[in-house]
């Protein structure tokens, strides 16, 4: 919900609950989701009705890499790195000893209710962190009526603890994450739980040729059941047990012939054992492992002041084992393990010019390999309402991207645009095959006779194009502040790139927005609209979807609660609109778009307290 409507991003939106980041049409093992560097450890790239276990509340900032750094953190990643940044490992002591941060708020289209906190305090080479939220909002509103089975209630907490001192930190954290949200439209509902241990640490070197050793790892339990009310025993239970570990060795900077050279290599580890057991016919997918080792480098040449160099390469063994379906002849279950290698490669270049203008200019060959899910599913998936199999024949997944880009952060007029081509030589998707299917394979049939939609994973060449553009102009002083205008405009389009043709399925529609807005010390507003295009390129058995308007607004006021001194905490009081015309609004890239419609005129009362 955070990121869905900013350029090149849009969002799964299977659920209120569930909503994954899609970035230039790429979804689900192509974005890793992660929290401080490490993984989100959780079933949300199995499908798209899973949730990701992380809360913007607890989230000090968002951040989207794209380029070269996603190397650093696997070659999965080919479509970016979405990682949540947060204070629950502290890393240096609060200015003033300590620091609180509590807000909450109202929603209007579901009467949702949320509340969350969070304080950082520290003493002597102690910090201790500690936070909590709590979310309930019921089934929310569209302009044709309630949408059945949409309520959400989420709740979770976390503790962590470092030792900081002059050359560095370590420490860790725990967190409890639990949610029951419904899947709208249907009777089925996801009751999650997740426990996961974080650690973290960095040793400032200084000597031997080493900057500094930073390490991350988390270790995580993570395990939902898909429920039918009334039903005795849930339908499906997703269970995902994972760790990960990553060093990074950051050299001191070395002059060269060519200029100052800054970097880093580094290697990383996974393991991870899914399963996906169902009660009422084939399991989705039996448990399966999946092992990782990756080694890593990350180098940044400064050739000139205006000049920098980028490259990176990873080179990565996965172990996957598991139990799939052979559909080459008659149908027969076969156990396997697959072994790949792939390998990874990105250089960029960056270059300043006048005005403050950065030009960059990026290429990638990057290798993935196929997820256990991709290999291995043969069997029901309740909430999603498909039956999905696997092709243990798949083979790695390989793309070539070029591109260029310009950006300038500061200054009145602000922009950042970007073009880009991405060829993907056996492209890994799901495919809906026209069959239906029960609670068996041998129940599949051509037609729409069964509960379920068969999914195969397939495999083709495709090739993505598309462009971002985002701007902010500061039109004019006004009373005691600026007030300005902004726009917006992302397209991707996406075909395979082999005889038979066509495009790829559920790719965002061209969307185009603006606003205007006014910002000083103490308020910020802001009224702006955004068009989503009907999308009509739509690949084997999709429908088109039709183009919807957002018209959104924001208001909000900063002020200190004890004004006479100037040092009390800090308040926000705000209100947000949002889809305030009304609209129809459904999402090309859900499964379900054409049964469900997202939230209709929603207003949001807000308040935050700071005091840092």
């Amino acid at each position: 919900d955070s990121l869905q409507y900013r350029p090149g991003i849009a969002g799964s939106t299977f659920a209120p609950g569930a909503n994954r980041p899609v970035i230039r049409g790429l979804d689900n093992f192509r974005v890793r989701l992660q929290e401080n560097g490490i993984g989100s450890h959780d079933v949300s790239a199995l499908s798209e009705d899973h949730a990701v276990p992380i809360d913007p509340f607890a989230a000090d900032q968002i951040e989207v890499v794209r380029g070269p750094a996603t190397l650093r953190y696997g070659s999965q990643a080919i479509g970016g790195v979405v990682n949540a940044v947060n204070d629950r490992i502290p890393h240096v002591l609060p200015p003033r000893g300590f620091s609180i941060e509590t807000r909450g708020g109202l929603n209007s289209v579901d009467r949702g209710v949320d509340g969350a906190f969070k304080v950082t305090a520290g003493s002597g080479a102690f910090a201790f962190h500690a936070d909590a939220f709590k979310r309930h909002a019921g089934d929310y509103d569209t302009p044709q009526g309630r949408m059945r089975n949409s309520f959400v209630d989420n709740e979770g907490f976390a503790v962590g603890g470092s030792l900081i001192g002059p050359s560095g930190f370590v420490g860790i954290a725990f967190t409890r994450y639990d949610a029951l949200y419904g899947i709208p439209g249907e009777d089925a509902r996801i009751d999650r739980i997740q426990d996961k241990v974080q650690s973290r640490s960095e040793w400032r070197v200084g000597s031997m040729g080493i900057e500094a050793i930073r390490t991350w790892f988390g270790a995580s339990d993570y395990h939902h059941k898909e429920m039918v009310p009334g039903e005795p025993e849930p339908g499906s239970i997703f269970n995902n047990r994972e760790t990960e570990g990553r060093i990074e060795i950051q050299h001191l900077p070395v002059m060269t012939a060519f200029g100052e050279l800054r970097g880093a290599i580094g290697t990383q580890f996974g393991h991870r054992k899914t399963s996906a057991i169902s009660t009422e016919g084939d399991g989705l997918l039996d448990p399966a492992r999946t092992s990782t080792i990756a080694a890593f480098i990350f180098e940044e040449l400064q050739v000139t002041k205006r000049l920098r160099l980028q490259a990176a390469a990873r080179l990565e063994q996965a172990e996957i084992e598991g139990i799939g379906l052979d559909l080459s002849g008659p149908p027969a279950v076969v156990q396997g393990e697959k072994t790949f290698r792939p390998f990874s490669a990105s250089a960029g270049l960056l270059y300043e010019l006048p005005l403050g203008v950065v030009a960059r200019l990026t290429g990638q060959y990057v290798e993935r390999a196929p997820d256990a899910a991709g290999l291995f599913s043969k069997g029901v998936h309740e909430a999603t309402g498909t039956f999905e199999i696997g092709n243990p024949f798949l083979e790695k997944e390989k793309a070539q991207t070029v591109e260029i880009g310009l950006r300038k952060s500061k200054g009145p007029f602000r922009f950042d645009i970007a073009a880009y081509h991405t060829r993907f030589n056996g492209f890994i998707f799901k495919q809906l095959t026209g069959e239906t299917c029960d609670d068996t394979l041998a129940s599949c049939a051509p037609g729409p006779g069964g509960e379920l939609d068969q999914v195969l994973f397939t495999q083709r060449n495709a090739a993505f194009t598309g462009a971002e553009l985002q701007a902010q102009y500061d039109v004019a002083p006004i009373w005691l502040g600026v007030w300005g205008i902004d726009g917006q405009y992302d397209f991707v389009l996406a075909r395979f790139d082999d005889a038979a043709g066509g495009n790829v399925p559920r790719i965002p529609p061209h969307r185009a927005g603006a606003g205007i807005y006014y910002r000083d010390a103490a308020w910020f507003a802001r009224l702006g609209v955004l068009h989503a295009f009907e999308q009509d390129r739509i690949g084997d058995n999709e429908t088109p979807t039709k183009g919807f308007t957002l018209l959104n607004a924001d208001i909000a006021y900063t002020f200190k609660l004890d004004a006479r001194s100037g040092i009390g905490p800090d308040m926000t009081i705000g209100l947000k609109g949002e889809n305030l015309l009304d609209d129809d609004v459904r999402n090309h890239v859900s499964f379900r778009k054409d049964e469900v419609l997202l939230p209709g005129r929603t207003i949001r009362l807000y308040g935050i307290v700071k005091l840092n």
